[in-house]
């Protein structure tokens, strides 16, 4: 841990990998167990792979400071295997750039919402992970103009939530997750949930409650199926003509399988997959007729082989009034059909269309104040999930609006939860659906002009920024070993050893931001030294952590 070498590197032992591998492997990721404290043996490799073999060679101590082997060599891993990904997406964007005649740098957004030089980014495509979301995060910090606030960035299948510190996004202090596995790749602390205007409405059967759901499966709107495919309506309307409302009514399938039905579905699951490519767009009825076959058809949705239209909140705006950019005749059949499906004590789920919009938007403006809540809560260290497992706060928002209070039918009690700071809602939609939100909660809001496309904005001003550490510890006392990039450097002075520390982050931060494309770089200082009280007059060092965060326009 000291950086000190415990074993020769075996060199021979690398070439002779290097030369059986070479044909078969595009990229290679290396990573030792303390290479953050000396990189040599790593550094070594990277050169002896490069030149056997010509393939791009991710070195884990380039991609993270900090200790922690197995998750450094695993993150080494993932940006080496997505390094021909990328490359091959900057290569297509720098030819439409040339064709359009662009004669300007190519920035690429990283997961922290700063922004990279494209043949930077080349190297280091892991640290883009969640870079669409950070965008947006960058692009509202400058429409608002805001310092902190709460950003709730609503689309048609889920909602991004996060929160910007200092005009900001502030950091995962885990890394981010990037398929499942946990990386040390610093990227915007997100929350999604699955709500958004393309969200499924479904009524609750069980239980005496009633109401509806949303989620997280999305559906194309009934209103935008019928621009597409007319004869919705006469579906629509013929099953509002049957007197006994069916589970099925209100939704459709479309196929998604233009090679076919895959080999590897069961039986059935093929037999109802040829059905519907030869059917094209058709009820769910039509198609399925059993249980099984039901249950077929939620799989098939599953695998994303069919795509599922049935009601949306997009629908309920429609029949509201509030948004008529599609077919409002279909919207309102689709909600006419959901109203008198059947709770579970057997009611109608509304007594009318214009109802059943509002119970659903009702509902959607409930579940993203439950989730904004969840996410604050989280970013308070009380733990993921508070609000919307907790029965109490889940149902916080079904009170008065404005109030953030109990049901009114509450009687005696009135409780009330709010946010400390600002919301600022971004997406198509936020401007018809946060005013309502906001009013629950009782906070203040900013819907931002150009809030649809608050990413693209982010992307193209946003700003670099590269960060570094560099640690110092004390093998022995008396001795302090500052960790540079170039190998360790012992001093007898535990002052001198942090100003060394100082001076080469500072050089260090600086010389990345300028290789990422940056200009007129400032760089900022922080350090966290540790020590331990030994006497009234006397400490014993333990470590010191120096950060330099270099900032700086793209140019």
């Amino acid at each position: 841990a000291d950086g000190a070498e415990q074993a020769v590197l075996d060199e021979g032992a690398i070439r002779a990998a290097a030369s059986k591998t070479g044909s078969d492997v595009s990229a290679y990721a290396v990573a030792a167990h303390f290479a953050t404290r000396n990189p040599a043996h790593e550094r070594r490799a990277r050169d002896i792979i490069r030149d056997i073999t010509g393939c791009p060679v991710t070195c884990s101590h380039e991609l993270s400071s900090a200790l922690g082997g197995p998750r450094r060599a695993l993150t080494a891993v993932l940006n080496a295997r997505l390094i021909n990904l990328l490359d091959r997406l900057i290569a297509a964007t720098e030819s439409i750039m040339t064709d359009l005649q662009l004669n300007c740098p190519l920035m690429v957004v990283k997961g922290d919402g700063s922004l990279l030089r494209a043949d930077f980014a080349r190297s280091r495509p892991v640290e883009t992970v969640l870079s669409g979301p950070a965008a947006s995060l960058a692009g509202a910090a400058f429409l608002a103009g805001a310092k902190t606030a709460m950003v709730a960035d609503i689309g048609g299948t889920t909602t991004d939530i996060a929160l910007l510190q200092n005009g900001a996004p502030r950091l995962k202090n885990d890394g981010a997750l990037v398929g499942g596995w946990k990386t040390m790749v610093e990227a915007a602390d997100i929350r999604t949930c699955g709500l958004g205007g393309d969200s499924e409405v479904l009524p609750v059967t069980r239980g005496t409650a009633g109401g509806l759901t949303l989620g997280p499966r999305r559906a194309v709107p009934l209103s935008l199926l019928a621009t597409q495919w007319p004869q919705v309506k006469d579906i629509l309307a013929e099953q509002l003509g049957v007197s006994v409302p069916m589970a099925t009514d209100g939704r459709f399938v479309m196929p998604l399988m233009p090679n076919g039905v895959p080999g590897w579905l069961t039986r059935s699951e093929a037999r109802l997959a040829a059905k519907a490519i030869e059917m094209g767009p058709t009820s769910v009825a039509e198609i399925a007729s059993t249980q099984l076959a039901l249950g077929a058809v939620d799989r098939l949705i599953g695998r994303g082989l069919l795509t599922l239209a049935a009601f949306t909140p997009t629908d309920a705006l429609h029949v509201t009034g509030d948004f008529d950019e599609f077919d409002s005749d279909a919207a309102r059949l689709g909600a006419e059909l959901m109203a008198r499906q059947r709770n579970g004590v057997g009611a109608p789920v509304a007594k009318d269309a214009a109802t059943l919009a509002q119970i659903t938007l009702g509902e959607l403006h409930r579940r993203s104040g439950v989730a904004l809540m969840d996410a604050a809560l989280a970013h308070d260290g009380a733990g993921e999930g508070q609000a919307s497992s907790n029965p109490l706060l889940n149902e916080l928002y079904r009170g008065t609006p404005g109030t953030a209070g109990l049901p009114q039918q509450a009687g005696l009690v009135n409780l009330k939860l709010s946010l400390d700071t600002g919301v600022i809602a971004l997406g198509a939609s936020a401007a018809t659906h946060y005013p309502h939100v906001a009013h629950l909660m009782g906070v203040g809001l900013t819907v931002p002009d150009h809030a649809d496309v608050a990413g693209a904005v982010g992307a193209a001003a946003g700003t670099v920024r590269q960060r570094v550490m560099i640690s110092v510890s004390q093998p022995d006392e008396g001795r302090f070993r500052v960790h540079l990039p170039t190998g360790p450097q012992d001093m007898a002075d535990m002052e001198a050893a942090l100003q060394a520390a100082r001076d080469a982050a500072t050089a260090l931060a600086n010389d990345r931001a300028l290789q990422a494309g940056a200009t007129f770089v400032d760089v900022c200082l922080s350090e966290n030294v540790k020590l331990v009280p030994l006497s009234a007059d006397r400490d014993m060092f333990i470590e010191a952590l120096v950060y330099a965060t270099a900032d700086g326009r793209a140019g």
